[in-house]
């Protein structure tokens, strides 16, 4: 064999050692880095499956949460429309039983007092009952309870005719109401955060003013009513100027209305609860 051949095989020999070894050991080095970059994907799959299984768990709770406060929710909702539903029909009862009850006052005093009706714009006398009513814009200015000065008059002619003859022994109860309007002034919303507090404030007012004139503090009492109690539907302007209205109501000594307002906290339930027992026809 010529040596240029013999060469060539020893080259060829050689480059065939080489690139058996080349295969051995170059996949190995992969193979363990593949492994590695496995592995590691492998837990960072975990963990997020670890995550998602996490957050499935935090929205089921938080789902489940939700529907416990929006449950929570509407049966404060339905508990709160059951008490002023309550509320109300407690009102209208209450109310009934006033104005159920014979005009106790004399008569001098009930003439006295139709005669002071046509002499006020604003200011009604029902004979049969008793029963004065003030229009609310005669009293106050829109949003307020501070009294008029121009309602100073018939207050005060009020007053005396309760505080002669036989009619200074009467009971007054006053009660304010509102239309269905809700407070909406800021100015207004600090003084009388709700239609609630503007009718009773009211009521409060005309009671102390009648006191200055001379009406004894132990013979009155003062609730409100808000917009819950209307003389008429509020469908317009007119109506609810006739619903903004303050109502005196006179009372006989031995009523039993007037003998809770004796009481040293009126409440209407007591006292709603005594005219039951008085009226069979306030019963439930």
């Amino acid at each position: 064999m010529r040596l240029s051949a013999r060469l060539s095989l020893c080259l060829l020999a050689g480059l065939a050692a080489l690139t058996t070894t080349g295969c051995n050991t170059v996949p190995n080095s992969w193979m363990r880095q593949s492994q590695l970059r496995n592995r590691d994907m492998y837990a960072q799959k975990q963990a997020m499956a670890n995550q998602a299984a996490m957050s499935d768990q935090d929205r089921a709770r938080l789902a489940q949460e939700n529907a416990d406060m929006r449950q929570k929710l509407d049966l404060a909702n339905q508990r709160l429309d059951n008490l002023q539903s309550e509320r109300s029909q407690l009102n209208s009862r209450l109310t009934a039983a006033m104005k159920s009850q014979p005009n106790p006052l004399p008569e001098s005093a009930t003439r006295r007092f139709q005669d002071l009706a046509k002499k006020y714009p604003g200011f009604n006398f029902d004979p049969d009952t008793g029963v004065s009513k003030f229009s609310s814009d005669v009293l106050f200015d829109s949003g307020s309870a501070n009294i008029k000065e121009s309602a100073s008059p018939l207050l005060s002619e009020f007053s005396k005719i309760m505080g002669d003859g036989e009619a200074r022994h009467l009971k007054v109860l006053v009660v304010g109401h509102t239309d269905d309007k809700p407070i909406s002034k800021d100015a207004t919303k600090k003084v009388h955060p709700t239609n609630w507090h503007l009718s009773t404030n009211r009521a409060n007012s005309v009671v102390i003013k009648l006191h200055q004139y001379g009406i004894s503090e132990n013979r009155m009492g003062a609730a409100g009513y808000s917009m819950f109690q209307p003389s008429t539907p509020n469908s317009n302007d007119k109506a609810r100027s006739q619903n903004r209205r303050v109502e005196i109501y006179v009372l006989a000594p031995d009523s039993p209305i007037a003998q809770a307002m004796e009481s040293d906290a009126f409440d209407p339930r007591s006292a709603l609860n005594k005219a039951d027992e008085f009226d069979p026809r306030l019963a439930k």
